[in-house]
C-alpha cells in the first residue's frame, strides 16, 4: 500500500515563501508524473505544477516565475513557492502516478494548508 504525506504548509504574509513537501510510503517500483494542486472551498481543485520523470516540469499561468517544482528520486517531490500573494491560499494536494507490485495508480496525499494574509 502506498501513502502519500504533505508537509511545510502555514501561515505566511504575502511576499513571503514556503517549501512544500511531498513524501511517498510504501512499495513502490517506480514514479512517473507527480502533481500539486490546490483547492479553495466551494472551487474547484486547479493543477498547480507537474514534473515528469525526465525532469520537464508545467506551471499553471498564475505561478510561473514564482513557483518551482522538483522531484528527489521517485519517492519525494517539493513545490517551493515565492512571493506569495493572498490567492495562492488553499489546501495543496500532492497526486503522484506510482507504480507498485499491486499495479498503477494515481495516488493523493490529504493535503497540507497554506495560508497567505495581508
Amino acid at each position: 500500500q502506498v501513502q502519500l504525506v504533505e508537509s511545510g504548509g502555514g501561515t505566511v504574509q504575502e511576499g513571503g515563501s514556503l517549501r512544500l513537501f511531498c513524501d511517498a510510503a510504501g512499495t513502490i517500483i517506480s514514479t512517473d508524473i507527480m502533481r500539486w494542486y490546490r483547492q479553495i472551498p466551494g472551487n474547484r481543485r486547479e493543477l498547480v505544477a507537474l514534473v515528469r520523470s525526465d525532469g520537464r516540469t508545467e506551471y499553471l499561468d498564475a505561478v510561473k516565475g514564482r513557483f518551482t517544482i522538483s522531484r528527489a528520486g521517485d519517492k519525494m517531490t517539493v513545490l517551493e513557492m515565492n512571493d506569495l500573494k493572498r490567492e495562492d491560499t488553499g489546501l495543496y494536494l500532492c497526486n503522484i502516478d506510482v507504480r507498485s507490485f499491486t499495479g498503477y495508480k494515481s495516488e493523493w496525499g490529504p493535503g497540507t494548508q497554506v495560508t497567505v494574509s495581508s
